[in-house]
C-alpha cells in the first residue's frame, strides 16, 4: 500500500497593505527606519519627525557603507533632496 504524504495547506495569501504614502510615513515615526540617500549610504534610526519635503530628523542614528556601520550619531537630519527612500525596519 502506497500512501499519498498528506496535502498541504495553500501558502497564505501576501498581504497588501492598501494605505497610502502618507499613511505609511505617519505608521513609521517612532519606529526604526532605513534612510537610503541617492549616495546609495544608508542612515538608520528611529525616525523622530518628517515634512513635507521628506527632511527626516533620526534618533540613535547609525550610518551604513555597504552595509558596515561607519559612524554613529545621537540625532541627526537628513535634508530631503538627499533622500532616495525610507523603508521600515522593523515590522509594521
Amino acid at each position: 500500500d502506497s500512501q499519498s504524504p498528506p496535502a498541504q495547506p495553500p501558502p497564505p495569501a501576501p498581504t497588501s497593505h492598501t494605505g497610502s504614502p502618507t499613511d505609511f510615513l505617519k505608521g513609521v515615526v517612532g519606529k526604526r527606519v532605513i534612510v537610503r540617500l541617492i549616495s546609495g549610504v544608508d542612515y538608520q534610526g528611529i525616525l523622530s519627525c518628517l515634512d513635507g519635503v521628506m527632511n527626516i530628523a533620526l534618533e540613535q542614528t547609525e550610518e551604513l557603507v555597504n552595509g558596515a556601520i561607519t559612524n554613529r550619531y545621537g540625532d541627526a537630519f537628513v535634508r530631503g533632496n538627499n533622500v532616495l527612500y525610507i523603508s521600515a525596519a522593523e515590522p509594521l
